[in-house]
């Protein structure tokens, strides 16, 4: 299966956090599936660190440090997921959240996720 991580999803896989259900790290740890992550999350871990708001080491270095040491390649925004989320309605307004349904449902993944927003959409998570 292909999955796509949220952003505290790969933060918490990488501090081992209690936090990761262990549905989602059976999921994260099964060598069968393939994992993704959106520039999407680089940029809100970039824009949290720069307010204070979060601490990695490294900062958003640290984030892709944090995907490329676990196997989880990085998915660029397309054309397609601005697309997607244009005609998404409003019942969640995180623009980060926003745009990991979308690329989510383009790219036809799960979303590991916790937040429990994002399980307004019709969108598969797993959690």
């Amino acid at each position: 299966m292909k999955y796509l991580l949220d952003t505290h999803t790969a933060i918490w896989l990488a501090k081992n956090s209690p936090q990761l259900s262990q549905t989602a790290a059976t999921a994260i740890l099964d060598v069968r599936n393939t994992l993704f992550v959106s520039i999407i999350s680089a940029w809100e871990v970039a824009l949290k660190c720069s307010l204070d708001k979060l601490r990695i080491d490294g900062n958003v270095a640290g984030f892709f440090e944090i995907a490329a040491s676990n196997g989880i390649a990085v998915l660029p925004i397309k054309k397609s997921h601005l697309e997607y989320v244009q005609d998404l309605p409003f019942l969640h307004r995180d623009p980060f959240d926003r745009l990991l349904i979308a690329t989510s449902e383009c790219e036809d993944m799960t979303l590991i996720t916790a937040e429990k927003n994002i399980k307004k959409y019709d969108v598969k998570t797993l959690w």
